[in-house]
């Protein structure tokens, strides 16, 4: 099976979440095996070795008591059975030596590596080494033999080379691996099984959501599921919550648009059958204009509606530092002439600029428009409109004032909600200017109101955005 973990960052990605956890539980264990048999050799031969060691220092204290002085010499009083014994074995060559006082072999093999009496070595006792003898490496026992009636230590060895040990060792970590061979098909099935049980729930989600229709967008049930799972599962309530409330809208929003649209163009389909029906040519012309008029209209909302639509888009809208200040005296340059047949006095004002914001030019032209629309819409002819752009130390702030009709206090909030009209007022409109003006602003991270006027005649709307944060920093910096 391919271990996916050690693939590169693109090809990392687990089709199977069963599959990733197996990965990450197998990889680690067939890392650590490796390891774990080192260890348990290490260890197996340790104890190997131990055994060994206790047999041949056994032998080499049999071999120092048999020692005696005759006729002034040492010799070792043990016979040739005796001495079979001590070094019989089946798979390992055994020897012994036997050194006088003067370093010389009595008895033994002579080719056996001499050890010197230390101050730190106590008589008596059994030492062991690892020496090599005829290119063979050997395990000696020594010990420095204190013999009756000799004045000195006479030193005994007993070598053997290491083919019992390794024997043993290797016997003993056969029988570990064969028991652990025999684990491992069975580790691996309770492994399987514990994956599969252990993302179960998972499966049981997944079938629980393929299940429901297109439109249920009710709330999964996390009670049942495991702990682990739970803020998935909110996280898709969350999710199918805010996606709800999206469709709400949506179906909100075509609904009052096809409703809006119906009467204009119920009013363009009349004014044609109108002017099917008459041959004068005056009236003709008349009810040709009405259409023209009508078309407009239906051009506006259309215009406005798609303006809304790209205002509640989720894909975020391209930013970049722009100064109100400009947009504003380019959108107030369009709007003379239209203010200008309506007799309506236009005018601008400017301090501190520049105003500089970070947005998104085409939606703040929107935004202006909608503003200057409406107060040149709903202004009386021979009235006053005034856009204003001025900052403080943080903000940036955008007015709109106009001395029409007004807004009253009940229907302040209510104007900023999408198709809604004061009624009243005697001017064409859909009620979305406001609607629009608000949700880009929301996109700016700007707050929009409706100031009061003290008593005085008009509407006042105002637009605070934050300031772009470099040209923030300059102004603290000089302050």
């Amino acid at each position: 099976m391919p271990f996916r973990v050690f693939a590169s960052p693109r090809q990392h990605r687990q089709a199977s979440l069963f599959g990733e956890l197996l990965d990450w539980m197998l990889v680690p264990l067939l890392i650590l095996w490796p390891i774990s048999l080192a260890i348990e050799y290490s260890v197996v031969f340790s104890i190997a070795n131990a055994a060994y060691d206790r047999e041949l220092k056994e032998r080499v204290v049999v071999l120092a008591r048999s020692l005696s002085i005759a006729d002034g010499r040492v010799v070792l009083n043990i016979g040739a059975a005796a001495r079979r014994v001590l070094v019989a074995s089946e798979l390992t060559e055994v020897v012994f030596q036997v050194r006088g006082l003067q370093n010389e072999v009595i008895d033994g093999e002579p080719a056996l590596p001499s050890v010197d009496f230390q101050p730190d070595l106590e008589p008596q006792r059994v030492y062991v080494r690892d020496d090599h003898l005829h290119n063979r490496d050997v395990r000696v026992a020594y010990v420095f033999a204190q013999v009756q009636g000799l004045t000195g230590a006479v030193l005994v060895q007993l070598a053997e080379t290491d083919e019992n040990r390794a024997l043993l060792a290797s016997n003993i970590l056969s029988g570990l691996l064969t028991a652990q061979f025999m684990l491992v098909p069975l580790a691996l099935v309770l492994v399987w099984f514990g994956l599969a049980k252990g993302i179960a729930p998972l499966d049981e989600l997944r079938q629980t959501i393929h299940s429901r229709k297109a439109h249920d967008l009710s709330p999964l049930d996390p009670s049942e599921a495991p702990e682990e799972i739970r803020p998935f599962i909110h996280s898709i309530n969350d999710l199918m919550d805010r996606l709800s409330s999206s469709l709400r809208a949506q179906q909100r929003f075509v609904a009052d648009a096809a409703h809006q649209m119906r009467t204009p163009l119920a009013g363009l389909k009349t004014q044609a059958e109108i002017a099917l029906r008459h041959n004068d040519a005056n009236s003709i012309e008349q009810t040709m204009r009405q259409i023209a008029m009508g078309a407009d209209r239906a051009s506006r909302l259309i215009n406005q509606l798609l303006a809304l639509a790209r205002a509640d888009s989720d894909a975020p809208a391209p930013m970049q530092q722009l100064d109100l200040d400009v947009i504003a005296q380019e959108v107030m340059r369009d709007w003379v002439s239209g203010a200008q047949a309506k007799r309506i006095d236009i005018g601008y004002e400017s301090r501190f600029p520049p105003a500089c914001i970070e947005g998104n030019k085409m939606l703040l032209h929107e935004l202006l428009n909608n503003l200057i629309d409406n107060a040149i819409r709903y202004t009386r002819e021979g009235g006053k409109v005034t856009t204003r752009v001025f900052c403080t130390s943080d903000t940036v702030i955008l007015e709109v004032q106009d001395n029409g009709i007004g807004i009253e206090p009940t229907d302040q909030e209510l104007v900023f909600e999408r198709f809604y009209r004061v009624l009243g007022t005697g001017s064409e409109g859909s009620g979305l200017g406001l609607s629009i003006v608000r949700e880009i602003a929301q996109l700016h991270r700007a707050s929009v109101t409706l100031v009061d006027m003290n008593g005085s005649p008009g509407t006042l709307v105002r637009a605070v955005f934050p300031r772009a944060s470099a040209q923030v920093r300059a102004l603290r910096s000089v302050a």
